[in-house]
């Protein structure tokens, strides 16, 4: 150890950002591992200002900690400068509190929040000198885990884990690791541990399935062991209020993105856009009570020392009586100079009203995503907003004082015409007059347009991603509107990144090996700008005989074989096809209740 920490010391002179790795932070939790009985690493495949702004992983890492057998340490992706350093010096990937390497903890559990990070996984694995594939690892190897978002599908990642929790963890985690006790103290093998912990609701074991196809399609997936439940349903936290949550998360030494204080009030959301994944796997609509979000909020207050505290949910303005909320939050934090905020806001007069009175006078930027720019495909994506609406919150808002708006819309929504992509430069060319006339100042607005990425467990899941060369095309559309209206900054998302999100995001496990070599070639940091290259993915597919376009622009049927099937996010699949043939019905006006 003392090699190590010399050797660390050598390390963190030459990086650009040394305390992403020195640990030691106010609130970490440094436990003694001889005292342990399970030890747990938790992995996030970004860099630590990425991760430590994640509200999952403090969950987790306060419910595993809390328990005194139990031991759960953190690791992120190290940047490309300590990366090569590590393998320079020939030294392993390590875990921040006690600096010991991957291997020496029991499991590494992955926080998978988007397909991009894909290739860090790969990579934090191999920097841990953890075999990729679960069939390499024998029984003294760190088990690996994965959790989050992309667990929903995560068939193209099958091979390089031995099992996923699906849906919420901050229960299920303790009652795996429990297992895990166990198991060390008997003489069994780590197939008999995977068969046990597929006896768990919300656990996934892909070891246990074979898939089988018939040509270019999915078939079905084959069990095998007798017991395996044939689908696997997600797990769920039905009461908020007593569910383990952070009072003192662990404070950075560097700037993150988020760097607040958080108190969730709900998990869920109503709203019922076709496209939003999150939607649909966080359901059903959950909230903590307004005293339990109170008592945290003044907890983490304490324990932090933090200025700032976000209300967070998918939705956050649908919380009932949120502004009586916010009045006793005032009153309660009273002298302790905390601000409150609210992640995302609706574009309506209430949501208006709020924002104005959080912010106390200070008025900047608001931001508002419709979408899209016509009535009728927001009524296909089921973002129910007219235009009227619009105009009378951003009025509002001008009303109040503020000075600049940021919009997000989409490109290649299903049923998108050319004629749906001009109207995002007519309705902002709109905007902007009406700013002028109203406001008689000078108004900022800054646009950014994201190209859908069909997504598992959505009514839009049967759907094709629009073709990159389309998709091009669309952007050069909107920047050649755009320059004819100086004072509005536009900005985009790289085509190629969102179509490989796409591939990933409808894979099955034959992209497994198109991954491997990718990574092999160098791929890093795919959701980053400078270190994304499309021309090595194209390389990694074509040797492997992938063809991308099968997985992103292939549009499924109903009787299709999806490749996340066996996994049930807790929306019955008649529900998904009943809106998705409501979206494209000619008829939009009933739209009925999101369910």
């Amino acid at each position: 150890m003392q090699v190590l920490d010399t050797k660390m010391k050598h390390l963190l002179a030459q990086v650009q950002k040394p305390a992403r790795y020195m640990g030691n932070e106010w609130n970490a939790r440094k436990k003694d591992h001889a005292a342990a009985a399970v030890k747990m690493v938790l992995a996030f495949p970004d860099l630590y200002e990425v991760g430590m702004s994640n509200q999952g992983l403090k969950i987790l890492y306060d419910s595993v900690n809390n328990r005194p057998d139990m031991l759960m340490e953190r690791v992120f992706a190290p940047g490309t400068d300590m990366e090569a350093l590590l393998r320079d010096y020939d030294m392993p990937l390590f875990a921040l509190e006690s600096g010991k390497p991957l291997t020496e903890f029991d499991l590494i559990g992955f926080s998978l929040q988007y397909e991009l990070s894909y290739t860090n996984t790969l990579n934090m694995l191999d920097l841990g000198r953890i075999p990729l594939f679960t069939e390499q690892r024998h029984d003294k190897v760190p088990l690996v885990i994965g959790g989050g978002p992309c667990a929903f599908n995560p068939e193209p990642l099958a091979p390089f884990f031995d099992f996923f929790i699906l849906g919420e963890s901050e229960e299920c985690l303790p009652e795996i690791l429990s297992l895990l006790k166990d198991w060390k103290k008997e003489v069994t093998s780590r197939q008999d541990l995977l068969v046990r912990f597929s006896g768990q609701e919300g656990v996934y074991v892909p070891s246990l399935y074979r898939p089988v196809y018939r040509g270019e399609k999915l078939e079905k997936l084959e069990k095998e062991e007798p017991g395996v439940p044939e689908v696997v349903k997600k797990r769920l936290i039905r009461d908020l209020d007593n569910a383990p949550y952070p009072t003192a998360p662990v404070i950075p030494y560097m700037q993150t993105i988020h760097d607040r204080a958080v108190v969730e009030l709900f998990r869920g959301c109503s709203r019922g856009c076709r496209f939003c994944q999150a939607g649909y796997i966080f359901r059903p609509v959950r909230r903590r009570s307004r005293e339990k979000i109170i008592e945290t909020a003044c907890e983490q207050i304490a324990k932090t020392g933090y200025e700032e505290l976000s209300l967070a949910s998918l939705s956050s303005t649908d919380y009932p009586q949120l502004d009586q909320l916010i009045e006793e939050l005032d009153r309660t934090l009273a002298g302790e100079q905390v601000k409150c905020n609210l992640p995302s806001l609706r574009l309506d007069s209430y949501s208006i009203k709020l924002a104005d009175r959080l912010h106390r006078g200070k008025r900047s930027n608001l931001t508002f995503a419709p979408e899209a720019a016509t009535e009728r495909l927001r009524r296909v994506i089921r973002k129910n907003i007219s235009e009227e609406e619009i105009f009378t919150a951003l009025g509002d808002a001008l009303d109040a004082g503020w000075q600049g708006f940021k919009l997000y819309f989409m490109i290649g929504l299903p049923t998108e015409t050319e004629t749906d992509v001009e109207a995002i430069v007519d309705l902002c060319f709109r905007i902007r007059q009406y700013f002028r006339r109203k406001a008689g100042r000078k108004i900022s607005i800054s646009v950014s347009v994201s190209t859908f990425v069909p997504k598992a467990h959505t009514p839009f899941q049967w759907e094709p991603q629009l073709p990159l060369a389309d998709v091009l095309a669309r952007q050069e559309l909107l920047q050649q509107g755009f320059k004819k209206m100086p004072g509005v900054d536009l900005s985009w998302h790289d085509a190629e990144t969102s179509f490989l999100e796409a591939v990933f995001a409808r894979g099955d496990r034959r992209l497994a090996q198109a991954l491997e070599l990718a990574y092999s070639l160098g791929c890093r940091f795919d959701g980053w700008t400078e270190y994304f290259s499309m021309p090595l993915w194209r390389q990694a597919f074509q040797e492997t005989g992938v063809k991308p376009e099968y997985y992103a622009q292939r549009r499924f049927a109903y009787d299709d074989v999806l490749p996340w099937d066996h996994l049930d996010c807790g929306v019955e699949r008649e529900i998904f096809i009943r809106e998705h043939r409501r979206a494209f019905s000619s008829d939009m006006t009933d739209q009925g209740e999101p369910q």
